[in-house]
């Protein structure tokens, strides 16, 4: 037990000795592991879910479990120092997607300036991997001066119709499903995708999240597939029985797969989950989903384990999600401190 906490520790400070006190993001480098070489680099920026939290501690597992080197971006603060998700014009280092393979986003209605979108325009023209977590659905809510309507969650441009949201990922924002904040969401394994390398170690019942179902609807269209489906619960504990009627009948995708391109470009992989919200990250089964999700996307699916290591580094004890209750005065390398 001794030599387990010693080593975790160990891991913490070099992962402490990665990120400088005054940058306005988080640095992980990784080390061995079949993600070794490889560069996530991690984008939050919502008033409710706690993207602030979940990111850090996803790219903690990514990079102490399993080798990947992670970025981690936030929504700064005029001082340009503290996070403030507030702050919907302001998400500095998104220059990290230059040597990116992977982006895993979890914005909701940002309005960011030109020089910052330039950065995510180039990256999904060179036709890379995408994982949306959550409100990434409607991850842009732009001015209409901006250089790039088509991202605007309700774009009306020509092909891009609903936006980044429905696009890339498959679906813009539409509704809440279940009742947010008293209905939960436990994930049911869609038929005949069991052994879809995403799902692997992964059962029914396995995901669980207090941010409730959304409503989706998936294109006819394109290579949508659906992997796990949400069943909403009575209560936002994972034991809850699942609530009776219309809401579970059909259920509602929570997790599915696509591709997208861009300029007749090569296809890129995208995974999108309407799950992730800070306390989902307590359940161990919607990690490995994560975890999974990110192998899969940058074609590390082979390397996937029978049940990945997904267990948290450091303490984790997210904030209940609600608009406009992060916690003030946080700097980002407050997040990777051998204590958090």
């Amino acid at each position: 037990m001794k030599l387990r906490c010693l080593s975790v520790l160990v891991a913490l400070a070099f992962l402490c000795q990665s990120t400088w006190a005054g940058d306005p993001w988080i640095v992980l480098p990784g080390g061995e592991g079949p993600g070794k070489g490889k560069h996530i680099v991690l984008i939050s920026g919502d008033e409710e879910y706690r993207s602030e939290e979940a990111l850090p501690q996803l790219a903690k597992i990514l990079s102490t479990r399993h080798g990947f080197r992670c970025t981690v971006l936030f929504a700064i603060d005029k001082d340009g120092e503290t996070i403030n998700p507030l702050r919907v014009d302001n998400i500095p280092g998104l220059e990290a997607l230059k040597t990116a393979d992977l982006m895993v986003l979890f914005t909701r209605f940002r309005n960011l300036p030109t020089e910052q979108l330039e950065h995510f325009a180039a990256y999904l023209k060179a036709g890379k991997p995408i994982i949306g977590l959550r409100t990434a659905t409607h991850a842009f809510n732009l001015t209409k001066d901006t250089k790039f309507p088509e991202y605007h969650w309700q774009s009306k441009v020509a092909g891009w119709e609903g936006g980044f949201g429905r696009k890339i990922l498959g679906e813009t924002w539409v509704n809440h499903h279940g009742s947010h904040g008293k209905e939960g969401a436990r994930g049911i394994l869609a038929k005949d995708q069991a052994n879809h390398p995403i799902l692997k170690g992964i059962a029914d019942g396995d995901i669980f999240g207090t941010s409730d179902v959304y409503t989706v609807k998936l294109p006819l269209s394109g290579d949508s597939l659906p992997l796990v489906m949400g069943e909403v619960t009575e209560t936002l504990k994972s034991d809850s029985p699942a609530v009776k009627g219309k809401k579970n009948d059909p259920m509602m995708p929570i997790a599915w797969t696509k591709t997208y391109t861009i300029d007749d470009g090569k296809p890129a992989r995208v995974f999108t989950t309407t799950m992730g919200a800070s306390q989902d990250f307590a359940f161990e089964g919607t990690r490995r989903m994560f975890v999974n999700a990110c192998f899969w996307a940058v074609a590390l699916e082979d390397k996937i384990p029978s049940k990945s290591n997904v267990e948290i580094v450091g303490e984790y004890k997210p904030t209940p999600f609600k608009s406009g209750a992060h916690k003030p005065g946080v700097k980002p390398a407050d997040l990777v401190s051998p204590t958090r």
